[in-house]
């Protein structure tokens, strides 16, 4: 028998670091009837949503959409470019890292993995040490990812290409940017990066169900004389025909819908605005931290992620039990701590659509959890972030007619 639990009022506080709120604009947009995915009106949404993809890559070269998670992106860019056996370097910067390393083992290839502490970033040095160290070009590929959304440390992408550049290897560079692509800035081309991985549900402010792979001109090269089986990850297959704006196979129509919404959004927005927004709702959420007296997992504050915070429960206080809490008093919902890390933090989502009052919002019911919760803390974090806002208050929408179409 179905159960109907009571109604609560307001809408629920998604704050996790993904899936993010799906602005009301974006759910219209994916109610859309659908259409043939054969016929001419698909043929044109199909071209407008791969072009709009490529600028928020920042590439000229070819953006592949498939209708997976990110998990797909990640198996994706493996299977397209490398052969049984090829040594891989990666580093441990966290749990998705650790996730992308074991499907990279699970697809008959070597890595060796960069030790680390998640609580800081991939160390560029130590991958220039280690290709340096590679003579024999073993390596084929570096793969990093840019925001590890279990620990809300950003590495610094386009330090780890000149390490690479440094000591003149030849792998290729691979990225994933599943919580940082229209959050972060990021820019494929110019850094160098050969195949970048994303998906849908984060800053692109989606629900799951959408996973892109951006690839340089190397990665496709790669691609014709590597030795591992795909068949639907080919992105030969893709490519030959989105040129027209179609797809292999039947694609996810109405998903496809909202993300032309959402990149209209973030178009109108502008990307350098979106980054910026996004910056002063991190910088507002660390100075609540810091002011509540707990600790930011990220021990580098040049690392700190501009998407989300994880932070650290005091000795003996369970992150689980906090967030229970939060959602039982609240109807708010924040990121729980992964494999090593859990229980052991909470981690705030501030990315996607959001503004100034849903984070106070966020933020207000934090500090009456930790209360709720008996959490030693200190009270003010709420007015820390509030004073930080106020003084950096914009008007934040331009001119109607500056918001030309894409």
């Amino acid at each position: 028998m179905l159960q109907v639990n009571a109604h609560r009022s307001g809408r629920h506080f998604l704050q996790i670091p993904g899936p993010t709120n799906v602005p009301d604009r974006v759910l219209r947009a994916i109610d859309h009837p659908t259409i043939d995915h054969r016929g001419p009106e698909f043929g044109v949404l199909g071209h407008q949503i791969l072009e709009g993809m490529k600028k928020v890559f920042k590439t000229d070269s070819h953006v592949v959409i498939y209708p997976a998670s990110g998990t797909g992106a990640w198996e994706a860019a493996l299977v397209n470019t490398l052969s049984e056996g090829d040594l891989v370097l990666m580093a441990e910067t966290g749990h998705f890292a650790t996730l992308w390393k074991d499907m990279a083992e699970k697809l008959s290839l070597r890595v060796e993995f960069l030790p680390g502490d998640w609580r800081r970033p991939a160390d560029p040095a130590a991958v220039e040490a280690r290709l340096k160290n590679d003579t024999q070009h073993e390596i084929k590929a570096v793969c990093i990812v840019h925001n590890e959304t279990a620990t809300g440390v950003a590495s610094n992408i386009k330090a780890v290409r000149d390490a690479i550049d440094r000591a003149g290897h030849p792998a290729l560079y691979m990225v994933d940017t599943i919580s940082s692509l229209a959050s972060i800035d990021y820019r494929h081309d110019e850094w160098g990066v050969d195949v970048t991985v994303s998906g849908s549900q984060k800053g692109l402010m989606l629900p799951p169900g959408l996973s892109f792979n951006a690839v340089s001109a190397k990665a496709l090269a790669a691609g014709e004389k590597n030795n591992l089986h795909r068949s639907y990850w080919d992105w030969q297959a893709m490519i030959d025909i989105n040129g027209t704006g179609y797809f292999p196979y039947t694609p996810a129509t109405n998903l496809l819908y909202g993300l032309h919404e959402a990149l209209d959004m973030l178009f109108a927005e502008g990307l350098d605005e979106v980054f910026a927004r996004h910056k002063r709702f991190a910088e507002a959420t660390r100075r609540a931290v810091r002011a509540w007296g707990l600790e930011i997992l990220c021990a580098d504050p040049e690392s700190y992620s501009d998407s989300l915070t994880a932070v650290m429960m005091p000795e003996g206080h369970g992150a689980d039990a906090f967030r229970k809490i939060v959602l039982e008093h609240f109807n708010l919902s924040l990121g729980s701590g992964l494999t090593k890390l859990k229980d052991r933090v909470f981690r705030i989502g501030h990315l996607g659509d959001l503004n100034d009052l849903t984070l106070c919002a966020t933020l207000s019911g934090i500090e009456m959890g930790l209360s709720l919760a008996k959490v030693p803390h200190q009270q003010g974090g709420v007015r820390a972030a509030l004073d930080y806002l106020t003084e950096t208050s914009t008007v934040m929408s331009r001119p109607l007619e500056e918001k030309t179409a894409w």
